[in-house]
């Protein structure tokens, strides 16, 4: 076979890849932009159902979904900006829902949403990642215990610091059994978190609403 017509075959199978390649782009973005909206209003619908979680209903009249700011600081657990959500009545600050992660458990990092009254309580707690062992440590989550719920109606700046540990260590939160580490870390976490808030409320409530990434 001459070299001219190894060329044009190899033009031709180039091409047709290229063609193919395009078409295959043009499929998936048109499935991109045909299902965008539905699931941007799908992410919107599961984030309002876990802020109702962790907010007191009907205690705000704004939306805490698009009013939020993004915060850098180490008391949240990471360095990442982490996201506040903020619930008002009348413009007046009620409560905010807190991103944030223990720096470390058993199995590495627990991300979780505290929902905070203004005033210091919390109202509630809920995990919303973590790799701790099936059946040990993942008694953190609310479908597998009420531990969490062991949090509510506490506010940390009110009581005495040794009560913000588990009974092991002297404190009045449960550990599980055959394990330890996983609530430990939850705890004084949790701790950190709403001490920070107690401290920071006012400027987090008089910052400008971040852009919605």
């Amino acid at each position: 076979m001459s070299q001219s017509i190894l060329r044009s075959t190899e033009t031709r199978n180039g091409l047709l890849l290229g063609a193919a390649v395009c078409i295959a782009l043009l499929v998936v973005s048109g499935v991109f932009f045909l299902t965008r909206n539905q699931i941007l209003d799908t992410q919107s619908t599961q984030l309002k159902s876990h802020l109702s979680q962790l907010l007191v209903k009907d205690s705000f009249n704004n939306e805490p979904s698009t009013d939020t700011v993004l915060i850098s600081n180490t008391a949240l657990g990471t360095n990442e900006p982490m996201r506040i959500y903020r619930a008002r009545i009348n413009d007046q600050p009620v409560a905010a829902v807190i991103t944030a992660m223990t720096p470390a458990a058993y199995n590495g990092p627990i991300s979780y949403l505290l929902g905070v009254s203004y005033s210091g309580d919390i109202i509630a707690l809920r995990v919303t990642n973590h790799t701790e062992t099936p059946g040990l440590g993942d008694d953190i989550e609310i479908r597998r215990s009420d531990w969490v719920r062991s949090f509510e109606q506490l506010n940390p700046t009110a009581m005495s610091e040794s009560a913000w540990q588990v009974k092991k260590d002297g404190g009045q939160f449960d550990q599980f059994t055959g394990a330890t580490i996983t609530p430990r870390a939850l705890v004084r976490s949790v701790h950190q978190v709403a001490h920070w808030f107690a401290r920071n409320r006012d400027t987090l409530f008089s910052q400008n609403v971040s852009e919605s990434e």
